[in-house]
């Protein structure tokens, strides 16, 4: 049975830093509370004119095909999870495979918000196994300083910019993405959503003027909703799997919160030093903020190591991925 496995991995965050203090310049609030609500010390920001999420994911792939050897013009399909594509058309993912060099692969955006990852390396995993495809890459990342409000204290101490990109490859061993758990929930839009940009609301002087072009979010419904169902998600994948509490070797979750990320670790009985947790230093990157976590422990893992990804987003949508690793990391 064919199966699809990472074989590889890239990443890229923006070098310049807004920190809490920042923050505190612009808006009434404070290090403590931003700390103590949402764990984040700092967050990356993409600056330069005309540079979008295309840009962080270009750098990504070509890391990803250095790191790989992989010669581009064997990849085959090239999927871009993304909520802020450079351009309402084309796609950033055509935009990514051209200038990287991926010139035989055909390449599409996929939206799932925050859990738009989950989503696209679900949907290039079926690729996969479907036998037809051999090689894929799966990009996953945001400017999300491009739809932050910084006149709003409640949403803008949260995001940040970022992207990483991970090879998709067919396996025959008992390795790869094992078991998939994806959600939607419709009944989420007046909760979390941006109003104006699209054709039921398209950009006039009324919605530039109401700030309805950036993320509008009512956070305490949003997080009870994304504990329960980040948590429930990742618990039903252990437990239909067979997994122990101490065969689960890693958790990645979404990067929103600290104490979503603490709940679910509590919930699945997982010590502290199992989680992947990056938010304190970049923020929530939306579909960019599991896979930057694997590109930072990439080093920590081992062939086999059991993974559970959880992730939560507008929508609702939310999901779950257990995947077991493909590659001793020290040796990429």
């Amino acid at each position: 049975m064919i199966n699809a496995v990472i074989t590889g991995i890239g990443g890229y965050v923006p070098k310049d830093v807004l920190t809490n203090d920042d923050i505190s310049k612009m808006v009434d609030t404070t290090e403590e509370w931003i700390l103590t609500r949402v764990g984040i010390k700092e967050r990356r920001i993409l600056r330069g004119e005309g540079l979008g999420t295309s840009f962080m994911g270009i750098q990504a792939v070509n890391q990803l095909l250095k790191k790989t050897g992989v010669d581009p013009k064997e990849i085959e399909a090239v999927v871009c999870a993304t909520t802020t594509p450079d351009y309402p058309f084309p796609t950033a993912a055509s935009i990514v495979a051209y200038n990287t060099g991926c010139v035989n692969a055909f390449a599409f955006d996929l939206q799932g918000a925050c859990a738009g990852f989950l989503y696209a390396l679900e949907t290039a995993a079926n690729y996969i196994r479907s036998g037809r495809y051999r090689k894929i890459i799966v990009v996953g990342g945001d400017k999300m300083t491009s739809i932050t409000d910084y006149t709003d204290r409640t949403t803008c101490p949260l995001f940040g910019d970022g992207c990483g990109a991970v090879l998709v490859e067919p396996t025959t061993e008992k390795i790869g993405i094992l078991d998939t758990l994806l959600r939607t929930d419709g009944s989420g839009i007046s909760h979390l959503h941006m109003k104006a940009g699209g054709s039921a609301y398209p950009a006039t002087y009324h919605t530039i003027d109401n700030h309805e072009h950036y993320v509008y979010q009512e956070g305490r419904y949003v997080f009870k909703y994304a504990v329960s169902y980040m948590a429930d998600a990742a618990a039903e994948v252990v437990e239909r799997n067979g997994l122990t509490k101490d065969e689960v070797n890693w958790v990645v979750p979404h990067q929103a919160n600290l104490r979503i990320i603490d709940a679910i670790a509590k919930r699945l009985g997982v010590s502290e030093d199992k989680v992947m947790i990056n938010i304190q230093k970049y923020g929530n990157t939306s579909a960019g903020t599991i896979p930057l976590c694997l590109w930072e422990w990439e080093d920590q893992l081992k062939k086999g190591d059991n993974l559970i990804l959880s992730a939560f987003g507008a929508g609702f949508t939310w999901g779950a991925i257990y995947l077991k690793w493909g590659y001793d990391g020290k040796k990429a």
